[in-house]
């Protein structure tokens, strides 16, 4: 019996936390694959507004903004916590 060893790459200390505001830092999230795979014509909201993380997997936050709209999964390197 023998055991294989993994590498696993540790993200960098998040900034952000579940149940942290964040808000998304437009220069991260233009031109991202999150932001093709988008509607070119988001709402104002996303960028100007806070959301509050609601679960955190490997390098994605799911976020939920402040008005009545689905959550988004965006890349924790693409937020900051709000101020």
């Amino acid at each position: 019996m023998t055991m294989a060893l993994t590498l696993v790459k540790l993200p960098a200390i998040m900034a952000v936390k579940k149940g942290s505001l964040v808000r998304i830092v437009p220069e991260k999230f233009d031109n991202s694959l999150e932001a093709k795979a988008s509607d070119p014509r988001l709402p104002p909201y996303v960028f100007e507004g806070t959301g509050e993380v609601l679960e955190i997997k490997g390098d994605y936050a799911q976020i939920q903004f402040r008005v009545p709209a689905p959550t988004v999964w965006l890349r924790v390197d693409q937020l900051e916590a709000a101020k």
